[in-house]
């Protein structure tokens, strides 16, 4: 519920869905990361084109339509 509803946000901004968008929103919906390299490492093992531009970029992105927050942890704020 929470990836569609962070999805639909993302659509509205004008963002569009990719594979590695995808794989780097899994990873934040699954775990509590404290940091981006976390979730870069995750996200290699997924696919080793991810580079860890995209998932700053993605992370930025999610902080700005407001569904995570990074003040302590990587945590979904979308409800």
């Amino acid at each position: 519920m929470k990836k569609d509803r962070i999805i639909q946000q993302l659509r509205q901004h004008g963002f569009r869905m990719t594979k590695q968008r995808t794989i780097i929103l899994d990873i934040v919906l699954q775990e509590q990361c404290t940091c981006c390299k976390e979730i870069y490492y995750e996200a290699i093992k997924q696919d080793a084109g991810i580079g860890a531009a995209t998932v700053y970029r993605m992370l930025g992105v999610l902080e700005e339509i407001g569904a995570i927050n990074r003040k302590t942890v990587y945590r979904v704020e979308c409800k």
